[in-house]
């Protein structure tokens, strides 16, 4: 509902409420009012009887005149006298005015009061002042007298009283209602306003997390509904502003690498002819030393070769890779990554551990591919751990899934949550060395084999990575 439909309806509702209780309050104090002028009318017409019969007849009414008035006062009856035709008072409630005179033409007939002083209105029928009611008494053709009745309407000026009371305290709660009602509104609409408010402080303090719920269908649930939905925009814009931004960077940062890897090419294709110029010319001819020379140039050119064909791959990162397929033991795949990392791994104090389950199946994939993920893992595990520890290398086959598990498990600062879903994007890095694509190339090569990277990571304790790779011929159970 609206807020101002709210608002007329309650305004509405007061209205009604005052009106249903004015109006039975009203209708009780013309009871009262008409109660009370009946039982005072019937007192009236119960003295004009006794002082009719007290004047018609010859018995003494007087005690019963005065046992009257004792109940008669209590009904607004102040006095009853009984007057002849010429004025005087033959009987009366009050003793002492028996005999005296009365001008029966200032009396006059029916019900009077003295006149109210000029220039000022009084009602109808005043209560607080005494009326005198004058009945002249007449048997056949001949007038006896008159009784003159003396009324002080004090029981009508009290439910006057009580009325006007009765309304004022009406009216004064139907007010503290309204009261009541008004500071139920305020703060049932400014404290979401208030929320509203901070929430907007928030937001242009740069917090986009920051919603409101819009509980209601009124204009504060419609307010807060475009807030969240400003909110929403906002964090849309600045989603498209960052990957905008990243892209930009990528574009400038993968511009400079495929340069640099353009450059790297010559050196090593120079270092690959000189080391083969040494083998084959310069090796010593001493048994003793030609073993060792040999065996060193070998792994020179290893790693030269190895070297280029990373770059090559990261080169043609953009187009698919093209496997090298061939079976080997995850064992031996795991060992020979050892000699290459050794002294650097020993400098860091860094100590390498294998977990490798026995019997093992032949895995079919290639074999530079998966040393050039395994470098990466043991190059991430260790840069993770500047003040050393211990790396785990594992490898394992689940039977019934038929899939291959090599795993990485280091002892670093491990990675926070906001990361754990970019750290395989290329060229996102939160080190200092590195361009971040270590993880990206893992990742797709680990993909081009039918498998998957998976990550487990615990900020302050480590991390986990795991290469898990299909049986050969169940690439597509994955």
């Amino acid at each position: 509902m609206r807020l101002n439909a709210k608002l007329v309806m309650i305004m509405v509702s007061l209205l009604i409420i005052a009106v249903c209780a004015l109006f039975i309050l009203n209708q009780y104090s013309q009871n009262d009012l008409v109660n009370e002028i009946q039982e005072s009318s019937s007192e009236v017409s119960k003295a004009i009887q006794i002082s009719v019969a007290d004047l018609t007849s010859e018995e003494e009414f007087s005690s019963r005149l005065k046992e009257y008035m004792k109940e008669a006062k209590q009904k607004g009856i102040n006095e009853v006298s009984i007057i002849s035709n010429e004025g005087e008072i033959i009987d009366s409630s009050d003793p002492e005015k028996v005999g005296k005179r009365r001008d029966i033409r200032k009396l006059g007939k029916g019900l009077k009061a003295s006149r109210p002083r000029k220039g000022k209105q009084k009602p109808v029928i005043d209560s607080s002042r005494p009326y005198d009611m004058v009945v002249p008494v007449i048997v056949g053709d001949e007038q006896l007298g008159y009784v003159h009745i003396n009324l002080l309407l004090d029981n009508i000026r009290n439910i006057q009283h009580d009325n006007f009371a009765h309304r004022l305290t009406v009216t004064f709660l139907v007010f503290m209602l309204g009261i009541i009602l008004t500071i139920f509104l305020a703060r049932h609409y400014t404290r979401p306003i208030k929320q509203i408010v901070e929430s907007v402080k928030k937001v242009s303090a740069g917090d986009l997390s920051e919603t409101f719920p819009a509980t209601s269908r009124d204009e504060i649930g419609e307010l807060a509904s475009n807030f969240n939905e400003m909110v929403k925009k906002l964090r849309e814009k600045e989603l498209l502003e960052k990957r905008l931004y990243e892209a930009e960077h990528l574009s400038k940062v993968g511009q400079l690498a495929s340069g640099i890897a353009h450059e790297i090419r010559n050196p090593l294709n120079y270092i690959s002819l000189a080391v083969d110029h040494l083998k084959n010319d310069l090796i010593p001819s001493t048994p003793e030393t030609e073993a060792e020379s040999r065996e060193l140039l070998d792994k020179i050119k290893e790693e030269v070769r190895r070297v280029n064909y990373m770059v090559l791959n990261f080169m043609s990162y953009g187009r698919p890779l093209k496997l090298r397929l061939s079976s080997l033991s995850c064992g031996e795949l795991l060992e020979k990554v050892l000699p290459a990392l050794k002294d650097r791994l020993e400098e860091q104090r860094i100590t390498l551990a294998f977990e490798i389950q026995e019997d093992l199946p032949e895995l079919r994939a290639d074999p530079e591919l998966l040393r050039t993920c395994l470098m990466n893992l043991i190059t991430n595990a260790a840069q993770s751990m500047p003040e050393g520890g211990k790396i785990t290398l594992g490898a394992s086959f689940d039977p019934e899934l038929r899939l291959f598990r090599i795993t990485c498990a280091d002892e670093g600062k491990g990675i926070s949550p906001e990361d754990m879903d970019r750290i395989t994007q290329p060229y996102f890095t939160t080190k200092e060395a590195g361009i971040g694509l270590g993880l990206a190339i893992t990742e797709r090569i680990v993909t081009e084999h039918g498998g998957k990277l998976e990550v487990d990571s615990t900020v302050g304790k480590g991390s986990l990575f795991s290469l898990i790779l299909p049986e050969p011929g169940k690439e597509q159970e994955i």
